[in-house]
């Protein structure tokens, strides 16, 4: 039961010569000094025939011509943006594959520096593919559905040769990891001429997560 101070709280009418605005409850609030049990049903036709009109309440508008996100994105935004996180998310997967492949071969008298080294990095690169995925989710796309798409789409080249030295791991992950960087500038870039803050804001840490990445590689191969 409903106490009459908690029924004047929340019943306010309307004012005189106004809409009564939208009705969101299944029963009208009881007046002071009636209990749930007196309030009077709603009777969708009463309104009408007090001449009261009724509101009813409306989504805002939808746009970025994905699955109804509510964004600020145009149509041309929204595919530019959708198609670069894709194809962002496949270089992601595959320098992650890539990078696991050489921690699990490396071999030689720094194996455990060189094997620490990629795993961490390997762990870094697959943190963020959920987060481009979803990305893309938010402003209204859909994203990879499965490895072969990444394959298709990656523009990582893998390695597949059976004996790969320390020396050349850790020169082919530098390149890559610079080459990643680049691309994450480019959309960057991309975002900003649509103005999607949010988007550009996610790719900055990224951007400096792939360029502290070439840095430890560059700095290992010195030694390697």
């Amino acid at each position: 039961m409903i106490s009459r101070r908690l029924a004047q709280r929340h019943v306010h009418a309307a004012p005189s010569g106004q809409d009564e605005g939208p009705i969101c409850q299944p029963q009208q609030l009881p007046r002071p000094g009636r209990t749930m049990a007196d309030a009077d049903p709603i009777d969708p036709d009463s309104d009408a025939k007090e001449g009261r009109k009724l509101t009813m309440m409306t989504p805002a508008p939808r746009s970025g011509g994905g699955l109804g996100a509510r964004t600020h994105l145009g149509p041309d935004a929204f595919k530019d943006i959708s198609d670069a996180l894709n194809m962002l998310l496949a270089d992601s997967l595959a320098l992650y594959l890539k990078t696991k492949n050489f921690h699990w071969h490396v071999s030689g008298p720094n194996f455990r520096d060189y094997h620490l080294l990629f795993d961490d990095q390997a762990d870094k690169i697959f943190a963020i593919t959920d987060d481009i995925a979803e990305r893309v989710r938010k402003i209204g796309g859909t994203t990879l559905r499965s490895i072969n798409q990444a394959a298709v789409m990656s523009r990582v080249k893998p390695n597949e040769v059976d004996h790969v030295g320390p020396a050349e791991m850790l020169a082919e992950l530098l390149e890559d990891n610079e080459a990643y960087a680049a691309v994450l500038l480019a959309a960057h870039d991309l975002c900003n001429e649509h103005k999607d803050v949010a988007t550009a804001s996610l790719i900055e840490v990224w951007v400096d997560d792939a360029e502290r990445r070439a840095w430890f590689l560059c700095e290992t191969l010195r030694s390697a």
